[in-house]
């Protein structure tokens, strides 16, 4: 690893003579569950993980509350699962991709039993599946009602601390990609708190750093969490897709917190009810599935509710009731912090920025249109998720396709980083950063219009001229431009101008490099 001095920022060219010899085989850069998931499945081949926190903190996967889907019950099938995947995705899911994760599903589950993971169980010790949203049938293994996240996550972290071929590097985080004079990825160029710049060459690169709610004002995700691996692989040339599509989780705990808590979907699997402020059920009028429609149409129709001043509530009296604390401890607690008590009391919600399905195109062995650079998690667009996830396939993704890479890159022959050079990007200031996220949330957020995108699109162009070209800046520009671009509404998608769901299409962004021979030299 080589440091160089804090001034080299702002979009000059760091140029890189590296030696031949990578600092790593394989560089992870993200310490999620798709990230550490990935570096125990590379074993015995050595890995680098990158993690701007200490493991296990500050990572969108200890959030998630739901759980994993699989098809795991003898009544179901990874056809019935593939089925409900494509369907929730509103015409824009890849059917083979569908089939692949959801036939991979059940032993990815088993691996993570394997490590540890304190799956629910039945009486009779077989894993407990929870309803959720769109689902045909219960299939979401979950810990705890809501610790799922968490508790996959901690056996992860066992596992990778008890692990010898496993680096892990703490508290810096990727701010470019190191490029040779092909385009290969050789590596990344890392950034730490006091804003010193290191390289980390690789033989190959894996990006697994999570989605873009942090971008939104309103987010159930890390606030760090601005799509940087999006912008990143954009600004390398990487091909990106569908990154207009984002879904709004429709229960964040509307307590005035930054990120907004999450009130699981398992609670309305489990009979909690959507009513107004005056006690009544909405959702009727929405939609046919009610409470467990799929997450946009809940989404849009709370976004309603509130915008017509009736206010929206989650009301688990009934449901839960007096087993909220054990059934379901993480919702317990937020609410309990902020004097609401879920047993007695409604809860209040909004929708929240949640789940990017957009991102860098994967290919089955999530392979990026660029050599020496793999993507898995989030950041990705692999197909799996079309218009509109599907609940809980998300931590089923990622550890499907962290296996597959691993499988492709364990033994692969990979070739060593040569001379290479990075963009060091802007940094964007704070109140820069919160003026974006204000604009996000109200212009390209559950409900969006082409005056709001192109009034989103002019906020974008000014702090950019302001402040350079930042990563949040870029991903968010790319996001709005697509979401300009599409005349039509489909899954997280909602175009008040265009309501209707014109034929389906993915949309593909493709970085347009200038003609020129003339590098930058670092400051």
């Amino acid at each position: 690893m080589t440091g160089y001095p804090e001034t080299v920022t702002n979009g000059g060219v760091l140029n890189i003579a590296a030696s031949g010899v990578a600092d790593s085989e394989v560089l992870i850069v993200g310490a999620g569950l798709a990230g550490l998931f990935l570096a125990l499945e590379l074993a015995p081949r050595p890995c680098v993980v990158i993690s701007p926190a200490p493991l296990g903190q500050a990572a969108s996967s200890a959030w998630a509350q739901g759980g994993l889907a699989a098809a795991l019950d003898p009544l179901d099938s990874p056809d019935q699962h593939a089925s409900d995947t494509v369907n929730a995705g509103s015409g824009l899911v890849d059917p083979v991709v569908a089939r692949l994760i959801a036939e991979e599903g059940p032993a990815r589950v088993r691996d993570l039993v394997m490590l540890g993971v304190p799956f629910d169980r039945t009486p009779d010790g077989a894993l407990a599946l929870s309803l959720e949203a769109a689902h045909s049938r219960p299939r979401v293994a979950r810990v705890a009602g809501d610790l799922a996240g968490k508790a996959i996550m901690d056996a992860l972290v066992a596992a990778v601390a008890a692990s010898t071929h496993i680096t892990v590097i703490e508290g810096v985080r990727a701010v470019g990609l190191l490029q040779d004079g092909n385009h290969r990825v050789a590596g990344v160029v890392l950034r730490d708190s006091s804003g010193t710049l290191t390289t980390q060459t690789a033989r190959q690169t894996v990006l697994c750093t999570g989605g873009t709610g942090g971008l939104f004002q309103v987010t159930t995700n890390p606030r760090e969490a601005r799509g940087d691996a999006i912008a990143m692989a954009y600004e390398a040339g990487a091909l990106i897709a569908d990154v207009e599509f984002v879904q709004f989780h429709p229960t964040a705990i509307d307590i005035g917190r930054d990120p907004a808590p999450l009130a699981t979907e398992a609670l309305r699997g489990e009979g909690a009810t959507l009513r107004n402020r005056d006690g009544k059920r909405f959702m009727a009028k929405y939609h046919t599935l009610e409470e467990l429609a799929p997450r946009d149409e809940v989404a849009r129709a709370i976004h309603s509710e509130r915008a017509a001043g009736r206010g929206a509530f989650l009301d688990c009296r009934t449901a839960v009731g007096n087993h909220f604390p054990e059934h379901f401890p993480t919702v317990f607690s937020a609410c309990k912090s902020a004097g609401i008590d879920p047993r007695f009391d409604m809860i209040p919600i909004a929708p929240a920025a949640h789940y990017h399905m957009g991102g860098i195109v994967a290919d089955f062995w999530g392979r990026s249109t660029l050599n020496g650079l793999s993507v898995c998690g989030e950041c990705t667009s692999t197909g799996a998720h079309g218009a509109n996830r599907l609940a809980s396939n998300s931590l089923l993704e990622a550890v499907v396709f962290s296996h597959r890479i691993a499988q492709h890159l364990r033994d692969a022959d990979l070739q060593a980083p040569g001379p290479s050079t990075a963009t060091i990007p802007a940094s964007l200031p704070h109140d820069a950063l919160q003026v974006l996220r204000g604009d996000m949330s109200a212009r390209c957020g559950v409900v969006r219009d082409a005056e709001g995108l192109g009034e989103l699109i002019d906020t974008i162009t000014k702090l950019r001229d302001a402040h350079g070209p930042a990563r949040p800046l870029i991903t968010a520009g790319l996001m709005a431009t697509a979401a300009l671009a599409r005349k039509e509404s489909r899954g997280g998608h909602f175009r008040s101008d265009y309501p209707d769901t014109d034929a389906p299409e993915r949309q593909f962004l493709l970085r347009e490099f200038p003609v020129t021979t003339e590098e930058v030299a670092p400051a």
